[in-house]
């Protein structure tokens, strides 16, 4: 492969090569000094994988133009990656691509079900569910629309449906994603440059030039000879890591829940109730993320108080006031209502946090494998989850008790161990996000804390940085 990129124009290439790593197997390895911000390897647009190239090809081109409805890009690139696999002579460079490419892929679609199964209750495995249906009906759909229309092209004994799911695994795993500055996207594979493994220390540092059409990377730190180049795929939670890319991180500060907030059009004051959705940045069906950072973010709240509005209140409240609280009755109905959620989303996984602990410490799941995935996916969405559920559990303490009128409410101050309210208290001398009664409640509450709080204490830390 790596001559062809060579004679193709690919820059940088002697001064990289391909190794084995202990911790995240294959990679590349430097075998130079660089700086920070340094080109370290270019590969020009007309070696790249793109649904553009797939349609310009003499041969795939006129087939891939004649599917109704068109391919979305993804399963273009897919087709794509397939039909130069199985081709026995020609595209030889591309081939010699594919040739180095995983045979297999540990993203969660390849979980089988008692390994998904320790994720229970989590988005993620639902999605997977989900995406397993729809790679099904999906492949059906290309058999019927192309696959089984060109079987010269398309041999259906390398097209099988295990195929269509390596090569989407491909795109996912390692294709890059850029907009553009028409506001157009383009996705893309580039060769060799797939190679490079995922590390959040450094800066995203791989750049798509629209004029040319090459994407190059970047140095996203210093490094010395032998060490391994990284680049960043962005600050993705466990989840999605797992999802797209088949692996976790353990205490990963990027964990979150996604929560889909919708109402159906029948519901009363519906109009009314979009407008102010609208004006508030919201719409009728939103999907926010809570965090380990921001657990209950605003937004949650603004959405289910016009959710919540009754006749009296619909339509005399002010845009500006769906920022705050309405009133008592409204707001407590809402913190109920989400704290109930919260409980009833926790009940639903398969393994409750402390023991997906005790499981991970005693090494019970080997480390790096799927269940042991699974179960780091698992930890961080419960942990992200009772963080919310607490904090909507002290906000409604506060609405009950009727402080907080007209502006956002504030939990009262309570021991993170034991719920005390009366002082005096300690904070959190890492994070001074959370407070305690006494020294013995922070040691006992250390081991639930940590994660959160060196989250919290990063996100503080790089804040002051940007200042």
């Amino acid at each position: 492969m790596e001559s062809w990129l060579k004679e193709s124009g690919a820059v940088g290439l002697n001064d990289l090569e391909l190794a084995n790593f202990q911790v995240t197997g294959r990679g590349v390895r430097s075998l130079q000094y660089y700086k920070e911000g340094e080109r370290v390897l270019t590969i020009p647009c007309g070696i790249l994988w793109t649904a553009e190239h797939a349609y310009a090809d003499p041969l795939l081109g006129p087939a891939l133009r004649s599917a109704q409805p068109p391919l979305t890009v993804e399963d273009t690139l897919a087709t794509y990656i397939l039909f130069v696999r199985s081709r026995k002579s020609g595209y030889n460079g591309l081939r010699s691509h594919v040739t180095a490419l995983p045979t297999s892929y540990s993203s969660s679609i390849f979980f089988t079900e008692n390994e998904l199964e320790v994720c229970a209750g989590t988005s993620l495995y639902t999605i997977t569910k989900q995406l397993k249906r729809q790679i099904e009906e999906d492949y059906a759909g290309l058999v019927a629309r192309i696959f089984g229309q060109y079987q010269d092209l398309f041999p259906l004994d390398k097209f099988t449906i295990e195929d269509y799911k390596w090569a989407h695994s491909t795109v996912w795993s390692r294709g890059m994603d850029f907009v553009l500055p028409d506001g157009n996207s383009v996705r893309l594979l580039a060769p060799f440059a797939d190679m490079l493994n995922h590390s959040s220390e450094v800066k995203q540092c791989h750049v798509y030039d629209a004029s040319s059409g090459n994407l190059s990377v970047l140095a996203g730190k210093d490094y010395k000879v032998g060490d391994q180049v990284f680049i960043n795929y962005g600050p993705l939670p466990n989840n999605r890591l797992l999802r797209l890319y088949g692996f976790v991180l353990s205490s990963n500060p990027n964990d979150s829940y996604d929560i889909v907030l919708s109402t159906h059009p029948t519901a009363p004051f519906w109009e009314q109730k979009q407008k102010l959705w609208i004006s508030a940045g919201l719409d009728s069906t939103c999907t926010i993320s809570l965090t380990l950072t921001d657990p209950l973010p605003k937004n949650v709240l603004r959405y289910l108080r016009i959710q919540r509005l009754d006749e009296s209140d619909v339509s005399v409240i002010q845009v500006d006031a769906t920022g705050g609280i309405i009133n008592k009755s409204n707001e407590v109905e809402v913190l109920q209502f989400l704290v109930d959620s919260f409980c009833g989303l926790l009940e639903n996984f398969g393994t409750q946090l402390e023991m997906l602990e005790e499981q991970l410490a005693a090494s019970v799941h080997p480390p790096g494998g799927n269940v042991w995935a699974a179960a780091h996916v698992s930890l961080g969405e419960q942990r992200v989850l009772r963080l919310a559920r607490k904090r909507a559990e002290d906000l409604l303490t506060a609405a009950e008790s009727g402080r907080g009128r007209m502006g956002d409410l504030s939990p009262p101050a309570r021991c993170a161990n034991c719920d005390k309210v009366s002082g005096p208290f300690m904070l959190c001398g890492r994070c001074k996000a959370v407070i305690y009664c006494t020294r013995t409640c922070q040691v006992a509450h250390y081991k639930e804390h940590k994660v959160v709080c060196r989250v919290i204490s990063a996100a503080s830390k790089n804040s002051s940085e940007i200042k």
